[in-house]
């Protein structure tokens, strides 16, 4: 197969013969601000912990209030931080995958300007309080159309990338790529345009179902293209099996898109599509195992290589907690659990694993592996990458543990009428001294992550630290 390299890594010198360049600049834009955009919006997530355990905490200050750094800190985690390292590793992945360079550089470069302007924009409005309201959905109107716009240049870039491909089979992580791009129009135009033309439980059904499948169908495809590439990559180890990955990819496409409904158990909606909200929650076990088990079997005999590999700790631990998250998933859209732990902490534990312990440790894995080859010099610190996997490792645990608990006890607490809901707060306040202090090594690995990052990117080059 033809030698593939980044154009920094020839450091000016003629490139070896036969061997394809890329230039890769727009992945480089990509990863360097989604980073640190992780960086920022890491410390707005540390101050809404503290304001759980401080209530008071800089309550006076109006664009620091909760109401206002929730949806920020949301909207730049998802938006800021993984979709645009997800967008950036796209731009790496897809061009040596179809063994061509990235159709336009020019248009990925506008793209990242376009996105950068869309994420500073969503910081100014919702920090003064302009706020449409809806879950993962607050950007004001004219974001909303420029996010529509740069997905649209995304999306052609990368297709017309594909239509162009040397190689005629398309691995597993083009196809997870492709759907992730038709997906997200699908999901986000529903979420932020056509919710606007229903009212009262019609428009909350379409909500929920956005916000569900903005993690089932925009972070799930993506990061499992991340995870596909990168584990076999990282081991160099081939794919277990790319039939069981076709398996997954259909499985996944026929089942999530039905699932959003599951939050409104035991809410106002029709007991019907209740019953369907569960059936397909349940279903999901199956494109879930088949990746784990895809996943798990590629690595058998190659466990000792995590040892050593950073990013082979991050992509291994993110499988697990994927097959944990969907399972918690399923179990919580039954009408029993749900009864319980609806509307609690262990929602936002749950979410949280899902966010941070799958998809952005499967983005971590793929920027620690491409950042040496993009910039042509070798990571800053090994030993640094280390310590980032410990501190969100053992912080994310404290965080995703605590939750789930505290969230358990909270709905044994709602369900029993004679405890006064007041109290229900009290008893929380452990459990959110805990989140507290676990977010606050998670922002250590975080801080080390992107300092180790940008190091790389933007510093001389030289011997690694150590």
């Amino acid at each position: 197969m033809q030698e593939q390299i980044s154009k920094a890594e020839t450091g000016g010198a003629p490139s070896p013969a036969g061997a394809l360049v890329h230039d890769d600049t727009t992945a480089r834009w990509f990863i360097v601000s989604s980073v640190a955009y992780f960086f920022i919006v890491g410390i707005i997530a540390v101050l809404i912990a503290a304001k759980f355990v401080w209530p008071d905490l800089m309550g006076t200050i109006p664009w620091l209030t909760y109401g206002r750094l929730r949806p920020l800190h949301v909207n730049g985690m998802l938006f800021g931080w993984l979709l645009a390292a997800d967008m950036g590793l796209t731009y790496y992945i897809i061009p040596r995958l179809c063994g061509v360079k990235l159709w336009s550089e020019k248009l990925g470069l506008a793209t990242a300007v376009l996105w950068n302007f869309i994420i500073l924009g969503a910081v100014v409005s919702l920090l003064t309080g302009w706020n449409q309201g809806w879950e993962y959905a607050e950007l004001p109107m004219f974001l909303d159309v420029l996010v529509v716009v740069a997905w649209i240049m995304f999306g052609a870039n990368i297709f017309m990338t594909i239509s162009q491909r040397k190689y005629e089979a398309m691995y597993v992580s083009i196809w997870y790529i492709m759907g992730t791009i038709v997906w997200t129009a699908f999901v986000y135009l529903t979420g932020n345009f056509a919710t606007l033309f229903a009212t009262g439980t019609n428009q909350a059904n379409l909500n929920w179902m956005y916000v569900h499948n903005a993690v089932g169908l925009i972070f799930t495809p993506v990061g499992l293209a991340i995870a596909y590439y990168m584990i076999p990559r990282s081991s160099n180890t081939p794919l277990y099996s790319h039939k069981l990955s076709m398996v997954g990819f259909w499985s996944l496409a026929f089942v999530y898109v039905w699932t959003g409904a599951h939050h409104m158990i035991h809410g106002p909606i029709s007991q019907w599509l209740q019953t369907i909200a569960i059936a397909f929650s349940v279903m999901l076990l199956i494109p879930v195992w088949a990746a784990v088990y895809n996943f798990f079997a590629t690595m058998k005999g190659q466990w000792h290589q995590l040892r050593e590999s950073v990013p082979l700790k991050f992509l291994m631990s993110g499988v697990v907690f994927y097959l944990l998250t969907c399972f918690q998933g399923p179990m919580h859209s039954l009408r029993t659990v749900s009864a319980i732990v609806s509307k609690t902490d262990w929602i936002p534990g749950h979410a949280h694993m899902a966010v941070l312990g799958t998809f952005s440790f499967f983005a971590i894995a793929g920027i620690y592996f491409a950042v040496p080859r993009l910039w042509g010099k070798a990571l800053h610190s090994e030993a640094l990458a280390n310590w980032s996997y410990w501190m969100m490792m053992i912080g994310g645990l404290g965080f995703f543990v605590t939750l789930w608990l505290g969230g358990f006890w909270q709905g044994w607490q709602w369900n029993n009428w004679s405890i006064p809901f007041i109290d229900t707060v009290v008893a929380l306040k452990p459990i959110w001294v805990v989140r507290f202090f676990s977010g606050v090594l998670i922002f250590v690995g975080i801080v080390m992550f992107a300092y180790n990052v940008l190091a790389t990117a933007l510093g001389a080059k030289e011997e690694p630290a150590v």
